[in-house]
C-alpha cells in the first residue's frame, strides 16, 4: 500500500475552483478561482465536467473533475474549499471522501471578519449570514466540525485531522501498490 503522508506531512492537492462571479482586487484568474462566464459554466456542467457545483449568491461555483482526478492519480489527497451542499454532493460521488466543517466562532465575529474584508455591501453579507446559519446547521452531517476561533489552533486542528485520515489505509482502496 502506497502511504500518503510522507515525512510527517501529508500529500495534499488543493483545487482551484470555478465560479461565474468576477474576480475581487487582488485575485489571480486559474490561481484564485477559474473564472467563467454563465456560458462557460453551463457547456461544463452539460458535459459533466464538475465533481460538485451549486449556484448561490446570484453565482456559480463548482470545483472540476480535471482539478481533483489528477491530484489523486498522483496519490495525494484533495481539498476542496466548498459550501455544504458541494460538501455532500461530493460524499455522494466519493464515499470516501472526508468532509471537515470549518466553523465561525459565531455569526457575529463571522459579520466582523467579513466587514474588516471590505468587498461585500451590507446586502450581500446579510445574505451570507443568512447562508451561514443553514450550513452550521448542516454541519453536524459532517466527519468532522473545527471551530476557527483561532487561526493558528483550526491549522493546527486541522493538520491534525488531515493527517489521522491520511494515516489510515482504509481511505484510500484505490491506492495499490
Amino acid at each position: 500500500m502506497v502511504s500518503r503522508v510522507r515525512e510527517g506531512r501529508p500529500d495534499l492537492g488543493l483545487t482551484v475552483s470555478a465560479t461565474t462571479r468576477k474576480p475581487r482586487p487582488g485575485e489571480i484568474p486559474d490561481v484564485s478561482y477559474h473564472f467563467l462566464s454563465e456560458d462557460e459554466f453551463s457547456r461544463l456542467v452539460e458535459e459533466d465536467a464538475f465533481l460538485e457545483w451549486d449556484g448561490h449568491f446570484d453565482k456559480r461555483y463548482g470545483t472540476l473533475w480535471s482539478e481533483v482526478t489528477p491530484r489523486l492519480d498522483a496519490g495525494c489527497s484533495v481539498i476542496l474549499e466548498i459550501d455544504v451542499n458541494g460538501g455532500f454532493n461530493v460524499k455522494k460521488a466519493m464515499p470516501n471522501a472526508v468532509l471537515i466543517f470549518i466553523a465561525p466562532p459565531s455569526l457575529e465575529v463571522l459579520e466582523e471578519r467579513l466587514r474588516a474584508r471590505g468587498s461585500e455591501s451590507d446586502e450581500q453579507i446579510a445574505k451570507r449570514l443568512s447562508r451561514v446559519s443553514m450550513e452550521m446547521e448542516s454541519s453536524t452531517r459532517y466527519d468532522e466540525v473545527i471551530v476557527n476561533d483561532d487561526l493558528e489552533t483550526a491549522v493546527e486542528e486541522l493538520s491534525a485531522l488531515i493527517t489521522r485520515y491520511e494515516s489510515d489505509e482504509r481511505m484510500h482502496p484505490h491506492v495499490r501498490d
